[in-house]
C-alpha cells in the first residue's frame, strides 16, 4: 500500500536488528517500521527529558 509519508532507510548491524526484531515480537507490533518509530520516539522523548533535566540543574 504506497504512502505519501516520507521515507528514508537506515543500515544497521546484525546485533541492532536482532534487538529491534526482540523488541518488535516481544511487545507484539505489527511490523519491523512500527517497532522502530516506536523506538525512535521514545529515544527522542527520554533524550528531551535527560536534556530539560540537565538544563533545569544548570538554572538551580
Amino acid at each position: 500500500m504506497p504512502t505519501n509519508r516520507p521515507r528514508y532507510t537506515i543500515i544497521v548491524d546484525d546485533e541492532l536488528l536482532n534487538q529491534i526484531d526482540d523488541f518488535r515480537f516481544n511487545n507484539r507490533f505489527p511490523s519491523r517500521s512500527a517497532a522502530t518509530l516506536a523506538l525512535i520516539h521514545k529515544g527522542i522523548e527520554q533524550f528531551n527529558k535527560e536534556f530539560k533535566d540537565k538544563e533545569d540543574s544548570h538554572n538551580s
